[in-house]
């Protein structure tokens, strides 16, 4: 893939680029990742469209947080990258990512379709941003890396301690530097039922099977579809909130299926 680069405001955005042709697919990932995470996915989708997957900020080479942080940002963010792209694009967020892409469907005619893949909203993890503040404040990531874990993600201790023992461990320390931030701005934003319920793009909603129905995932995912009615929802089988990392390939095939379903 090919790197691609814009300025908004001062703050440089990188993106990972994989070349195409038809409508474009602008992947947003959520926290605790960034677009190398997202690669086989990409490669799995297996359609002829160009994909380009974001480093949101706070990933580098992406530029950090910034003051003032807030959904806000990540949505102007968002709509920058759109208008560098020749037509209007599908947009595919993961989690926080999710939230990102529909809110920013909202404010645009330059998106030709959403899909949300276990998207979150308010309240969710809010418990765990002191705990994650601390931790950042005094340069434990290895902490930070729990608290998420543990707290927001409500995974038991045997599997933390597994997860870090893996090589895996070392990303997601470099990756929980800004999520109490990101957290922070989730639980601070509300989203406008009103203008959701407006879009006339068509969505699709992506949801595990084992995260549906359940804490925390789960029960974000259905308020999502709460506010979006009639939307179409897949059922990904045998997987849960991370099926990008533990199952790019089932999850890739799943989204390449629903991009040529609408396209037909």
């Amino acid at each position: 893939m090919d790197s691609r680069d814009i300025d908004r405001d001062g703050t440089r955005l990188h993106a990972l680029w994989q070349p195409g042709t038809g409508t474009p697919l602008v992947v947003i990932p959520g926290v605790m990742t960034d677009a190398k995470g997202w690669r086989r996915v990409a490669a799995a989708i297996d359609r002829p469209e160009p994909v380009l997957i974001l480093n949101r900020r706070g990933r580098a080479p992406s530029g950090p947080l910034g003051s003032g942080y807030g959904v806000e940002t990540e949505v102007l963010d968002l709509l920058a990258w759109l208008d560098r792209l020749d037509e209007p694009a599908r947009l595919l967020g993961w989690s926080y990512g999710g939230l990102v892409a529909i809110e920013a469907a909202a404010r645009t005619a330059a998106v030709a379709q959403v899909i949300a893949y276990e998207p979150v909203v308010r309240p969710f993890g809010a418990a765990a941003v002191p705990a994650l503040r601390a931790a950042t404040a005094a340069g434990d990531l290895d902490r930070a890396v729990e608290v998420v874990n543990l707290d927001v993600s409500r995974y038991s201790p045997e599997h933390v301690a597994a997860l870090r023992a893996t090589p895996a461990w070392a990303l997601l320390r470099q990756w929980a530097a800004p999520v109490a931030e990101e957290l922070a701005a989730l639980n601070a934003f509300t989203p406008g039922p009103e203008r959701w319920t407006d879009v006339k793009v068509p969505f699709d909603l992506i949801v595990g099977e084992h995260s549906r129905d359940g804490e925390p995932y789960g029960v974000a995912f259905t308020a999502v579809q709460r506010m979006l009615p009639g939307t179409a929802m897949h059922v990904l089988p045998g997987q849960g909130h991370l099926a990008h990392a533990e199952a790019p390939e089932q999850l890739g095939l799943l989204i390449g299926g629903i991009i040529a379903g609408r396209a037909a």
